[in-house]
């Protein structure tokens, strides 16, 4: 009988645990510099609750009702002195039924100082993890969810890569030089079609199981720490996707904007997407209110940041993704869009646990005043401070394409390059920006570039070389491209050659390979391992020269070491006057071609056989 009495009280246990929806954050740490913690809880008719909690040095310090019944918000404080541990909270419903769930605080795993962000001496690799490699094809379909087939002829289905695939591969990212790593979002998108992209999340405390489980990502996240290779989570502030769990019954009237339209079934208003208005001096109302309040598109409700409970939320998950992941770094998207006071307190708080972390912010626009203006340390005439420290060189990005494209003349070609850096005396910390040649949203580096492998070279030669941070998206070190669909989403993020079993072509292993994808191969490979120990790349000063006869110098110097990049658009052989260089000390010295390997004396002239990039060190 007292077996049977225990038995029904730990089914009893199970059946109360089973009817709390969800508590988010499903877990914390101790040690924090903010000592509360707000809990989401979602339950039938869990509001007007009353909580209880019965544990040493935690404080519940009020509750809080929502516009539903069935949520409640609890205020929390965890003292210096509280231990990790795990103790229940216990909830009293208005109609006398009683909840228990038990929560855990955890120990930190590191100090907050020693999460090192990526940085001028990283390259980061941008991965489309449904089109990488498939390492568990028992995970490709998942019973339940709304997008439940592989179609790989479908560029815009799911293809099955996943997080084991990144695992089996993180030799390959090591090997070929890179030492960070920016997946795009890993968290589930239960959405009818298109999930495989990642950014309409539907539960932002869960992995896809079609990528994979969380211990996946923990173990992605601590195999690529432990080759050197710093972890980047791409996340999203502005909006969720239509199929979260939340949807169905909204926690307040203006969780989301546009809400009551949306309640309604009326026509919504999707963001004007005239992200001038953060900064524009003559904005009207109408149009900031669209940019920020306007749903990104159909299927993504536009969160609202000024819902203090929301507001919250969004920072307490990113908290605790760097707890977990023990991440490298955060990628924010489409940063310009929520509300840009949220943005700064988001940042801010992340920077304040972190001190050495770092947060690069999606803003898609060419001119670098507006980009410049989300930079930590930027001096705004509205007086805004970001708490950014990273952002995205757009206008660097468009402005070496055009140059590499056109004929040489006055203002055009190499001189948009010269000019375009000569723009860093806007920005409050140039070197902290990320330079790109391309990523998942906008036509590959070698399909901007018509086709031309030379001119790819030297874009990727001066991407690696300028005062940034570089990113790379995968496939380029194989010149993919999608000049057939010039702006196809679906064939921009093209499968990984080799990343599924039957592949024909293998480009971890170079089976099958063209020699012209071999041989650019091994020029990434080679410049990437060389800049991976490079001082002047990381940290060097830089100076360049005015181009001229359709070449364009820049140096990188510190100390002993000097790398000299030359950018020839010359078919027909030249000979370059170094006399003009002599400012930077070179002459006389012994230079090392860094793909090449070949040494020789630097002298008065250099002949230049044709079009191409020259990379020149003195570190031999």
């Amino acid at each position: 009988m007292k077996c049977l009495v225990i038995l029904l009280f730990a089914l009893l246990s199970t059946d109360l645990n089973a009817q709390i929806k969800h508590l988010e954050p499903p877990n914390w740490w101790v040690g924090f510099k903010d000592q509360q913690l707000q809990l989401l809880v979602n339950a039938d008719n869990i509001g007007g609750a009353k909580v209880k909690i019965e544990y040493a040095g935690v404080e519940l310090l009020d509750t809080h009702n929502a516009d539903s019944p069935n949520y409640l918000f609890l205020n929390l404080q965890i003292n210096q002195d509280a231990k990790a541990g795990k103790f229940n909270i216990e909830f009293l419903l208005s109609n006398g039924k009683k909840l228990s769930y038990t929560y855990e605080l955890k120990s930190r795993e590191n100090k907050p100082e020693n999460l090192v962000g990526f940085n001028s001496s990283d390259v980061i690799y941008l991965i489309t993890p449904d089109r990488f490699a498939n390492g568990n094809l028992g995970t490709d379909v998942v019973k339940g969810l709304k997008e439940n087939s592989i179609d790989r002829n479908n560029d815009y289905a799911r293809h099955g890569g996943d997080i084991r695939g990144m695992i089996n591969h993180l030799d390959y990212i090591d090997d070929m030089g890179f030492t960070a790593l920016w997946s795009s979002p890993l968290l589930i998108n239960d959405m009818p079609s298109q999930s495989y992209h990642g950014y309409a999340i539907t539960d932002y405390y869960k992995v896809d199981p079609r990528f994979g489980s969380l211990d996946d990502y923990i173990e992605l996240s601590n195999k690529s720490r432990s080759k050197g290779i710093k972890l980047i989570m791409d996340q999203v502030a502005n909006h969720c996707g239509l199929g979260h769990w939340w949807m169905k019954d909204l926690p307040f009237k203006d969780w989301v904007n546009n809400q009551e339209d949306f309640s309604n079934n009326t026509p919504l208003s999707n963001s004007n997407h005239r992200r001038t208005t953060n900064q524009d001096l003559y904005a009207s109302n109408y149009d900031e209110e669209l940019l920020s309040n306007g749903w990104f598109v159909s299927g993504m409700p536009d969160l609202n940041q000024r819902n203090k409970f929301l507001a919250t939320y969004i920072i307490q998950n990113s908290l605790w993704w760097i707890e977990t992941l023990q991440l490298g770094g955060i990628r924010q998207d489409t940063y310009p869009y929520p509300d840009k006071k949220f943005m700064a307190n988001w940042a801010g708080t992340i920077m304040n646990e972190y001190p050495n972390f770092n947060i690069v912010g999606e803003e898609w626009s060419y001119n670098p005043l507006l980009v410049g203006y989300w930079q930590h340390g930027a001096v705004n005439k509205d007086g805004y401070e970001s708490n950014l420290k990273t952002t995205m060189d757009f206008p660097m990005q468009s402005i070496i394409s055009q140059a590499l494209n056109e004929t040489e003349e006055w203002d055009r070609g190499l001189i948009k390059i010269y000019e375009g850096l000569a723009n860093d005396f806007h920005y409050a910390d140039p070197e902290s920006i990320m330079i790109f040649s391309d990523n998942h949203d906008m036509d590959r580096i070698l399909t901007q570039l018509h086709e031309d492998v030379e001119n790819t070279k030297m874009a990727m030669s001066l991407i690696l070389t300028l005062p940034r941070i570089p990113q790379i998206y995968y496939g380029t070190e194989i010149l993919m491209q999608n000049s057939a669909r010039p702006g196809d989403h679906g064939l921009i993020r093209t499968d990984f050659p080799g990343g599924w079993k039957d592949d024909e072509v293998n480009a971890f292993t170079g089976k099958n390979l063209t020699p012209e994808q071999k041989d650019m191969q091994s020029f990434m490979k080679t410049l990437l391992n060389y800049r991976k120990t490079s001082k002047a790349l990381s940290e060097g000063k830089t100076t360049h020269f005015a181009p001229y006869n359709g070449i364009y110098a820049l140096f990188r110097v510190i100390d002993e070491e000097i790398v000299m990049v030359i950018i020839n658009k010359n078919d027909e052989p030249i000979e370059l006057d170094l006399n003009k260089f002599n400012e930077i000390g070179l002459q006389d010295k012994t230079v090392k071609n860094i793909i090449s390997g070949e040494s020789f004396t630097f002298g008065e002239t250099l002949l230049l056989s044709g079009k191409g990039s020259i990379l020149l060190t003195t570190k031999l």
